[in-house]
Protein backbone atom coordinates (compact mmCIF):
# COMPACT_ATOMS: atom_id res chain seq x y z
CA UNK A 1 0.00 0.00 0.00
CA UNK A 2 1.04 3.11 -0.40
CA UNK A 3 0.70 5.69 2.61
CA UNK A 4 0.86 9.31 1.67
CA UNK A 5 1.51 12.10 3.91
CA UNK A 6 1.16 15.52 3.04
CA UNK A 7 2.25 18.83 4.94
CA UNK A 8 -0.87 20.50 6.82
CA UNK A 9 -1.84 23.36 5.98
CA UNK A 10 -4.15 24.96 8.38
CA UNK A 11 -2.84 28.20 9.98
CA UNK A 12 -0.12 27.95 12.72
CA UNK A 13 -0.10 23.82 11.84
CA UNK A 14 3.21 22.40 12.55
CA UNK A 15 2.18 18.27 13.54
CA UNK A 16 2.70 16.12 11.08
CA UNK A 17 0.81 12.36 10.89
CA UNK A 18 4.09 10.81 10.33
CA UNK A 19 8.05 10.77 12.06
CA UNK A 20 10.92 8.44 10.56
CA UNK A 21 10.43 6.27 13.81
CA UNK A 22 6.68 5.30 12.38
CA UNK A 23 7.45 5.59 8.88
CA UNK A 24 10.32 2.84 9.12
CA UNK A 25 7.79 0.50 10.83
CA UNK A 26 5.40 1.46 8.30
CA UNK A 27 7.96 0.01 5.74
CA UNK A 28 8.86 -3.23 7.70
CA UNK A 29 5.10 -4.05 7.47
CA UNK A 30 5.65 -3.60 3.52
CA UNK A 31 4.02 -0.26 2.43
CA UNK A 32 5.51 2.10 0.80
CA UNK A 33 5.45 5.71 1.93
CA UNK A 34 5.43 9.02 0.24
CA UNK A 35 5.89 12.28 2.42
CA UNK A 36 5.35 15.46 1.30
CA UNK A 37 8.23 18.31 1.28
CA UNK A 38 9.03 20.10 3.83
CA UNK A 39 6.11 18.45 5.68
CA UNK A 40 8.31 18.22 9.10
CA UNK A 41 10.14 21.41 8.79
CA UNK A 42 7.80 22.85 11.81
CA UNK A 43 9.02 20.19 14.01
CA UNK A 44 12.19 19.93 13.44
CA UNK A 45 12.48 16.87 11.22
CA UNK A 46 14.57 17.53 7.79
CA UNK A 47 13.44 15.76 4.44
CA UNK A 48 16.32 13.61 4.64
CA UNK A 49 15.41 12.33 8.06
CA UNK A 50 12.53 11.05 6.25
CA UNK A 51 14.72 9.45 3.19
CA UNK A 52 17.33 7.93 5.96
CA UNK A 53 13.95 6.36 7.20
CA UNK A 54 13.40 5.18 3.97
CA UNK A 55 10.38 7.08 2.98
CA UNK A 56 9.87 8.98 -0.93
CA UNK A 57 9.81 12.99 -0.64
CA UNK A 58 7.37 14.54 -3.07
CA UNK A 59 7.04 17.94 -3.78
CA UNK A 60 4.38 18.34 -5.99
CA UNK A 61 1.23 18.71 -3.37
CA UNK A 62 -1.53 17.44 -6.36
CA UNK A 63 1.41 14.28 -7.15
CA UNK A 64 1.57 13.17 -3.58
CA UNK A 65 -2.25 13.34 -3.35
CA UNK A 66 -2.91 11.35 -5.98
CA UNK A 67 -0.21 8.68 -5.60
CA UNK A 68 -1.53 8.05 -1.79
CA UNK A 69 -3.94 5.17 -1.14
CA UNK A 70 -4.31 5.73 1.83
CA UNK A 71 -3.93 9.45 3.51
CA UNK A 72 -2.82 10.06 6.97
CA UNK A 73 -3.70 13.50 7.81
CA UNK A 74 -3.92 15.34 11.22
CA UNK A 75 -6.33 18.07 10.82
CA UNK A 76 -9.22 18.44 8.63
CA UNK A 77 -9.35 18.82 4.91
CA UNK A 78 -9.22 22.19 3.83
CA UNK A 79 -8.86 24.46 0.67
CA UNK A 80 -5.25 24.65 -0.49
CA UNK A 81 -4.72 28.36 -1.84
CA UNK A 82 -1.26 27.40 -2.81
CA UNK A 83 -2.45 24.98 -5.21
CA UNK A 84 -5.83 26.33 -5.92
CA UNK A 85 -8.14 23.49 -5.01
CA UNK A 86 -9.43 21.91 -1.62
CA UNK A 87 -7.64 19.05 -0.57
CA UNK A 88 -10.67 16.74 -1.03
CA UNK A 89 -10.86 17.66 -4.61
CA UNK A 90 -7.26 16.29 -5.10
CA UNK A 91 -7.93 12.99 -3.56
CA UNK A 92 -8.69 9.46 -5.59
CA UNK A 93 -12.58 8.42 -4.98
CA UNK A 94 -10.35 4.60 -3.54
CA UNK A 95 -7.81 6.94 -1.13
CA UNK A 96 -9.01 6.23 2.78
CA UNK A 97 -8.49 9.27 4.53
CA UNK A 98 -7.58 8.89 8.20
CA UNK A 99 -7.61 12.42 10.54
CA UNK A 100 -9.33 14.23 12.65
CA UNK A 101 -12.50 15.54 11.30
CA UNK A 102 -14.62 16.42 14.25
CA UNK A 103 -17.55 15.30 11.64
CA UNK A 104 -20.40 16.71 14.66
CA UNK A 105 -18.85 20.57 14.74
CA UNK A 106 -20.92 22.95 12.90
CA UNK A 107 -17.88 24.06 10.41
CA UNK A 108 -17.68 19.99 8.75
CA UNK A 109 -20.54 19.85 7.14
CA UNK A 110 -18.71 20.82 3.94
CA UNK A 111 -16.13 18.32 4.18
CA UNK A 112 -19.01 15.89 5.20
CA UNK A 113 -20.82 16.18 2.19
CA UNK A 114 -17.24 16.58 -0.16
CA UNK A 115 -16.51 13.22 0.63
CA UNK A 116 -19.83 11.69 0.56
CA UNK A 117 -20.59 13.11 -2.91
CA UNK A 118 -17.12 11.81 -4.20
CA UNK A 119 -17.62 8.06 -2.08
CA UNK A 120 -14.61 8.20 -0.17
CA UNK A 121 -13.87 6.22 2.90
CA UNK A 122 -12.79 8.52 5.38
CA UNK A 123 -12.11 7.68 9.30
CA UNK A 124 -11.78 9.94 12.35
CA UNK A 125 -9.29 9.92 15.04
CA UNK A 126 -11.79 11.07 17.52
CA UNK A 127 -14.17 7.94 17.29
CA UNK A 128 -12.13 5.44 18.75
CA UNK A 129 -13.90 3.64 21.29
CA UNK A 130 -12.74 3.93 25.24
CA UNK A 131 -11.54 0.43 25.21
CA UNK A 132 -8.60 -1.23 26.38
CA UNK A 133 -7.41 -2.41 23.51
CA UNK A 134 -7.64 1.10 21.50
CA UNK A 135 -5.43 2.89 24.02
CA UNK A 136 -2.46 2.70 22.13
CA UNK A 137 -4.73 4.39 19.31
CA UNK A 138 -6.52 7.00 21.14
CA UNK A 139 -5.05 10.26 19.77
CA UNK A 140 -8.01 12.24 21.20
CA UNK A 141 -6.58 11.49 24.53
CA UNK A 142 -3.04 12.47 24.01
CA UNK A 143 -4.13 15.69 22.46
CA UNK A 144 -6.31 15.81 25.28
CA UNK A 145 -3.33 15.42 27.32
CA UNK A 146 -1.45 18.11 25.81
CA UNK A 147 -4.50 20.33 25.06
CA UNK A 148 -5.20 20.60 29.12
CA UNK A 149 -1.82 21.25 30.12
CA UNK A 150 -1.10 24.64 27.54
CA UNK A 151 -4.58 25.58 27.98
CA UNK A 152 -3.65 26.31 31.19
CA UNK A 153 -0.20 28.24 29.81
CA UNK A 154 -2.36 30.34 27.68
CA UNK A 155 -4.80 31.58 30.57
CA UNK A 156 -1.50 32.28 32.50
CA UNK A 157 -0.17 34.38 29.68
CA UNK A 158 -3.61 36.58 29.52
CA UNK A 159 -4.26 36.59 33.11
CA UNK A 160 -3.33 40.18 34.30
CA UNK A 161 -3.04 39.20 37.63
CA UNK A 162 -0.48 36.50 39.68
CA UNK A 163 -1.45 32.82 39.82
CA UNK A 164 0.41 31.57 42.99
CA UNK A 165 0.06 33.26 46.31
CA UNK A 166 2.69 35.31 47.10
CA UNK A 167 4.33 37.41 50.21
CA UNK A 168 5.80 41.06 49.34
CA UNK A 169 6.66 43.91 51.80
CA UNK A 170 3.33 45.44 51.45
CA UNK A 171 0.87 42.48 52.11
CA UNK A 172 0.03 39.39 50.37
CA UNK A 173 -1.26 38.51 47.14
CA UNK A 174 -3.94 36.01 46.67
CA UNK A 175 -3.77 33.24 44.43
CA UNK A 176 -6.10 33.25 41.08
CA UNK A 177 -8.89 30.96 41.15
CA UNK A 178 -9.77 28.33 38.86
CA UNK A 179 -13.25 26.54 37.60
CA UNK A 180 -12.68 23.32 35.68
CA UNK A 181 -15.46 22.46 33.32
CA UNK A 182 -15.57 18.93 32.06
CA UNK A 183 -13.45 16.86 34.13
CA UNK A 184 -12.16 14.38 31.21
CA UNK A 185 -8.27 14.08 30.27
CA UNK A 186 -8.42 17.93 29.49
CA UNK A 187 -9.64 18.82 32.82
CA UNK A 188 -7.68 16.85 34.80
CA UNK A 189 -4.41 17.76 33.35
CA UNK A 190 -5.55 21.73 33.86
CA UNK A 191 -6.17 20.81 37.35
CA UNK A 192 -2.56 19.53 37.74
CA UNK A 193 -1.07 21.94 35.90
CA UNK A 194 -3.05 24.86 37.71
CA UNK A 195 -2.52 22.96 40.51
CA UNK A 196 1.51 23.39 40.29
CA UNK A 197 1.39 26.84 39.12
CA UNK A 198 -0.08 27.51 42.36
CA UNK A 199 -4.00 28.48 42.29
CA UNK A 200 -7.02 27.39 43.89
CA UNK A 201 -9.53 25.12 41.85
CA UNK A 202 -13.21 24.14 41.88
CA UNK A 203 -14.01 21.55 39.08
CA UNK A 204 -17.78 20.43 38.06
CA UNK A 205 -18.44 17.60 36.11
CA UNK A 206 -21.94 15.67 35.47
CA UNK A 207 -20.13 12.00 36.37
CA UNK A 208 -19.22 11.10 39.48
CA UNK A 209 -16.66 9.31 38.81
CA UNK A 210 -15.06 11.93 36.93
CA UNK A 211 -15.56 14.10 40.05
CA UNK A 212 -13.73 11.53 42.17
CA UNK A 213 -10.56 12.34 39.77
CA UNK A 214 -10.56 15.62 40.12
CA UNK A 215 -10.84 15.52 44.06
CA UNK A 216 -7.79 13.34 43.98
CA UNK A 217 -6.00 16.00 42.72
CA UNK A 218 -7.14 18.16 45.36
CA UNK A 219 -9.66 20.31 43.33
CA UNK A 220 -12.74 21.14 45.19
CA UNK A 221 -15.91 20.05 43.76
CA UNK A 222 -18.85 22.04 42.59
CA UNK A 223 -21.74 20.53 43.63
CA UNK A 224 -24.69 19.00 41.26
CA UNK A 225 -27.18 16.66 41.91
CA UNK A 226 -28.05 14.21 38.72
CA UNK A 227 -28.51 10.62 38.37
CA UNK A 228 -25.79 9.09 36.80
CA UNK A 229 -28.37 7.23 34.56
CA UNK A 230 -29.21 10.79 32.94
CA UNK A 231 -25.47 12.06 32.87
CA UNK A 232 -23.02 8.78 31.69
CA UNK A 233 -23.53 6.62 28.63
CA UNK A 234 -21.59 3.45 27.59
CA UNK A 235 -18.00 3.61 27.63
CA UNK A 236 -17.86 6.44 30.53
CA UNK A 237 -18.60 9.39 28.75
CA UNK A 238 -21.04 12.41 29.30
CA UNK A 239 -24.06 12.37 27.93
CA UNK A 240 -26.08 15.01 26.30
CA UNK A 241 -28.31 16.90 28.98
CA UNK A 242 -32.04 18.09 28.78
CA UNK A 243 -32.94 22.29 28.40
CA UNK A 244 -33.75 21.38 31.58
CA UNK A 245 -31.03 19.51 33.05
CA UNK A 246 -28.41 22.27 31.48
CA UNK A 247 -30.11 24.90 33.42
CA UNK A 248 -29.79 23.44 36.97
CA UNK A 249 -26.09 23.06 35.86
CA UNK A 250 -25.90 26.68 35.00
CA UNK A 251 -27.05 27.37 38.21
CA UNK A 252 -24.91 25.57 40.04
CA UNK A 253 -22.43 27.00 38.50
CA UNK A 254 -23.41 30.46 38.93
CA UNK A 255 -21.80 31.23 42.32
CA UNK A 256 -17.98 29.62 41.27
CA UNK A 257 -18.27 31.49 37.55
CA UNK A 258 -18.23 34.88 39.43
CA UNK A 259 -15.40 34.14 41.44
CA UNK A 260 -13.57 32.31 39.32
CA UNK A 261 -10.12 34.49 37.57
CA UNK A 262 -9.99 31.42 34.95
CA UNK A 263 -12.43 29.31 33.69
CA UNK A 264 -11.43 26.20 31.34
CA UNK A 265 -14.49 25.11 29.47
CA UNK A 266 -13.87 20.86 28.18
CA UNK A 267 -17.34 19.34 28.14
CA UNK A 268 -17.41 17.18 25.38
CA UNK A 269 -20.18 14.54 24.87
CA UNK A 270 -18.61 12.47 22.05
CA UNK A 271 -19.53 12.80 18.13
CA UNK A 272 -22.08 15.49 19.18
CA UNK A 273 -21.97 19.17 19.45
CA UNK A 274 -20.79 21.04 22.59
CA UNK A 275 -23.15 21.84 25.45
CA UNK A 276 -23.24 26.04 26.00
CA UNK A 277 -22.90 25.86 29.17
CA UNK A 278 -21.80 29.44 29.81
CA UNK A 279 -24.19 32.10 28.48
CA UNK A 280 -23.32 35.33 27.03
CA UNK A 281 -25.96 36.85 30.54
CA UNK A 282 -23.58 34.87 32.64
CA UNK A 283 -20.36 36.89 31.55
CA UNK A 284 -22.02 40.37 33.50
CA UNK A 285 -21.31 38.10 36.77
CA UNK A 286 -17.78 37.72 35.87
CA UNK A 287 -15.01 39.42 37.61
CA UNK A 288 -12.98 42.12 34.92
CA UNK A 289 -10.06 40.51 33.47
CA UNK A 290 -10.83 37.13 34.05
CA UNK A 291 -10.30 34.72 31.19
CA UNK A 292 -12.00 31.93 29.63
CA UNK A 293 -10.04 29.26 27.82
CA UNK A 294 -12.88 27.12 25.48
CA UNK A 295 -10.98 24.02 24.56
CA UNK A 296 -14.40 22.77 23.38
CA UNK A 297 -14.26 24.87 20.40
CA UNK A 298 -13.80 22.30 17.46
CA UNK A 299 -16.77 21.00 18.93
CA UNK A 300 -19.09 24.48 18.75
CA UNK A 301 -17.42 25.73 22.02
CA UNK A 302 -19.01 25.54 25.61
CA UNK A 303 -19.63 29.34 25.92
CA UNK A 304 -22.03 31.33 24.02
CA UNK A 305 -19.59 34.32 23.31
CA UNK A 306 -16.49 32.24 21.99
CA UNK A 307 -15.69 32.67 18.26
CA UNK A 308 -13.67 30.42 16.50
CA UNK A 309 -10.26 30.92 16.36
CA UNK A 310 -10.31 33.96 18.03
CA UNK A 311 -10.20 36.00 20.99
CA UNK A 312 -12.45 38.23 21.85
CA UNK A 313 -13.40 40.01 25.13
CA UNK A 314 -16.97 40.73 26.57
CA UNK A 315 -17.95 42.51 29.56
CA UNK A 316 -14.00 42.85 30.51
CA UNK A 317 -14.23 39.12 30.41
CA UNK A 318 -11.13 37.70 27.59
CA UNK A 319 -12.72 34.70 25.82
CA UNK A 320 -10.43 32.85 23.87
CA UNK A 321 -12.08 30.26 21.03
CA UNK A 322 -8.38 29.72 19.83
CA UNK A 323 -7.87 26.24 18.04
CA UNK A 324 -5.05 23.37 17.66
CA UNK A 325 -3.68 24.00 20.83
CA UNK A 326 -1.94 20.71 20.94
CA UNK A 327 -0.36 22.13 17.32
CA UNK A 328 1.55 24.86 19.90
CA UNK A 329 3.21 22.15 21.41
CA UNK A 330 4.03 20.39 17.62
CA UNK A 331 7.07 18.12 18.66
CA UNK A 332 5.20 16.17 21.68
CA UNK A 333 1.97 16.16 20.03
CA UNK A 334 3.25 14.70 16.71
CA UNK A 335 5.28 12.15 18.39
CA UNK A 336 2.38 11.44 20.46
CA UNK A 337 0.05 11.43 16.81
CA UNK A 338 2.51 9.70 14.71
CA UNK A 339 2.51 6.49 17.27
CA UNK A 340 -1.33 6.62 17.99
CA UNK A 341 -1.94 6.43 13.50
CA UNK A 342 0.71 3.58 13.60
CA UNK A 343 -1.29 1.86 15.42
CA UNK A 344 -4.29 2.23 14.51
CA UNK A 345 -3.37 1.45 10.93
CA UNK A 346 -1.85 -1.43 12.01
CA UNK A 347 -5.49 -2.07 13.50
CA UNK A 348 -7.54 -1.09 10.85
CA UNK A 349 -5.77 -2.74 8.25
CA UNK A 350 -4.85 -6.10 9.68
CA UNK A 351 -3.76 -7.99 6.22
CA UNK A 352 -1.92 -4.90 4.93
CA UNK A 353 -4.44 -4.10 2.42
CA UNK A 354 -8.16 -4.12 2.94
CA UNK A 355 -9.76 -2.13 5.77
CA UNK A 356 -11.49 -4.16 8.35
CA UNK A 357 -15.14 -3.71 8.60
CA UNK A 358 -16.26 -5.94 11.58
CA UNK A 359 -13.25 -4.09 13.60
CA UNK A 360 -15.44 -2.28 16.10
CA UNK A 361 -12.93 0.69 16.40
CA UNK A 362 -13.05 0.96 12.30
CA UNK A 363 -16.75 0.86 12.67
CA UNK A 364 -16.88 3.81 15.82
CA UNK A 365 -14.27 5.92 13.47
CA UNK A 366 -15.59 5.01 10.68
CA UNK A 367 -17.48 8.70 8.75
CA UNK A 368 -18.24 8.05 5.21
CA UNK A 369 -17.76 4.96 2.71
CA UNK A 370 -19.66 4.27 -0.66
CA UNK A 371 -21.13 7.65 -0.35
CA UNK A 372 -23.00 7.39 2.80
CA UNK A 373 -22.40 9.55 6.04
CA UNK A 374 -22.63 7.07 8.17
CA UNK A 375 -20.92 8.53 11.53
CA UNK A 376 -24.18 9.34 13.78
CA UNK A 377 -23.36 12.51 15.44
CA UNK A 378 -22.51 14.07 12.09
CA UNK A 379 -26.01 12.78 10.56
CA UNK A 380 -27.58 14.52 13.69
CA UNK A 381 -25.70 17.94 13.08
CA UNK A 382 -26.74 17.54 9.43
CA UNK A 383 -30.00 17.01 10.41
CA UNK A 384 -30.52 13.30 9.05
CA UNK A 385 -31.83 12.11 11.71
Amino acid sequence: MIIGIPKEIMLEEKRVAAIPETVTKYIAKGHKVIVEYSAGEGIFISDADYQKAGAEIIKDTQELFHKAETLLKVKQPEFNEKVGKHEIEMMKKETVLITFLHPAAPNSRNNLEMLEKKGMTALTMDGIPRISRAQRMDALTSMSTVTGYRSVIIAASRLPKFIPMMGTAIGMVKPANFLVIGIGVVGLQAIAAAKRLGGVIKAMDIRQEAQKEAESLSAKIVGFDIPQDLAKADGGYAKALTKEWLEKEREALAPAISEADVIILSALVPGEVAPIIITKKMLSTMRPGSVIIDVSIDQGGNCEATVPGKEVVVNNVLVSGLQNIPGGMAVHSTWLYANNMFHYFENAFKDGVNLDMKDEIVISSLVTREGKILHKGALKALGRR
